[in-house]
């Protein structure tokens, strides 16, 4: 038994010193903040804002937080979705794709809330050293009320990129 026990103690210690190494090397923090263009399935098409806070664990893979506002007439939708992001680090633009999930809420009239899914990317560009422009992010939005999932739904959004 002692030469079993050995190794799995081994094995558990490579992988806590692993995962210590990941986070140590979370030095890049990017603050996104600007304009986005909803348009929900029937004819539903508002302006707001979209800002988002995300923490890269390695060169290429962060973890993103996404919120966003969207207004029309009396009606406001909110969503709050949370996942994985990919960018590929290039020189002056930087694309990326992300897989977002968590949920959206409706208030006019009532509150009704439910789940959304993002998926979707961007390009950003770098203007000055700790300061880009996401010329676009684009996102499919599914959305889950009552039992019945909506999936003809996007969202466009364009700001400022802050890097830290």
């Amino acid at each position: 038994m002692p030469g079993i026990r050995s190794p799995l103690k081994s094995i558990l210690l490579v992988m806590i010193v692993s995962s210590l190494s990941l986070t140590a090397g979370a030095q890049k923090v990017e603050i996104f903040g600007g304009y986005q263009f909803t348009h929900l399935q029937t004819a539903f098409n508002a302006n707001g804002w979209n800002a988002s806070l995300t923490g890269n664990f390695k060169h290429v893979l962060g973890i993103t937080a996404d919120f966003s506002g969207a207004y029309k007439n009396n009606i406001s939708v909110y969503t709050y979705t949370f996942g994985p992001v990919l960018t590929a680090r290039l020189p002056v633009v930087q694309p990326f794709a992300h897989a977002l999930f968590g949920g959206m809420t409706f208030s006019g009239g009532g509150s009704t809330t439910g789940v959304a899914m993002l998926l979707g990317g961007g390009l950003d560009v770098g203007l000055r050293k700790g300061i880009g422009w996401r010329v676009i992010q684009a996102d499919w939005v599914g959305t889950h009320f009552d039992g019945n999932w909506q999936n003809k739904n996007v969202r466009a959004s364009t700001g400022i990129v802050l890097k830290f």
